[in-house]
This record gives structure tokens, C-alpha cells and sequence, in this order.
């Protein structure tokens, strides 16, 4: 599975898989990013993309020493999920 990029020009993290898109849009201010909108094709459905994509970008906001707000109803229950990404969030 490949990572999630970051495309800052498009405000979202990107994760292509088979020619399809699957992206997590954001807005950063500084050290603290809030997570909008998942979205992955119905395409690549079924097949553990979001999870996959969640994980990446979660990673890669850890790696950058951020900080976030999950708006976003599919991060929010995947930080529920997998607790361990809970110390990234902002109360």
C-alpha cells in the first residue's frame, strides 16, 4: 500500500491506488492541522484504503510534530479505533 503525500497546493493529503485518488483534505495554521473530509472512490472500496490512508496521515502528522482537530467523522472514529494516536489530539 503506498503512503498518503502531502499536497499542500491542494490542502489535502493524497494516496493513489490503481490510477484512483483517495485523499483527507485539512486546514493547517501553524502546528495544528484540522482533518476535514476523507474520501476514498468507490473503486478502491471495500479493500482497507481509508484505514490505510488514516494510518499514513496520522503517521506523517506525528512525524511532523503537529497537532490536530479531527472534523472529519472517519479520523475521529479511527483514533477512537487505534488509541494510540490519541496523544495528537487537541482537546
Amino acid at each position: 500500500m503506498p503512503n498518503a503525500t502531502d499536497n499542500p497546493a491542494r490542502n489535502r493529503y493524497e494516496m493513489v491506488v490503481d490510477g484512483a485518488t483517495a485523499f483527507v483534505t485539512y486546514v493547517r495554521q501553524g502546528d495544528h492541522i484540522t482533518l476535514m473530509h476523507t474520501e476514498v472512490p468507490a473503486s478502491l472500496g471495500g479493500r482497507g484504503i481509508g484505514s490505510a490512508l488514516a494510518q499514513s496521515v496520522l503517521d506523517d502528522i506525528r512525524a511532523r510534530g503537529l497537532r490536530l482537530t479531527p472534523e472529519c467523522e472517519f479520523i475521529a472514529g479511527y483514533i477512537k479505533k487505534h488509541p494510540a494516536y490519541a496523544d495528537l489530539v487537541v482537546s
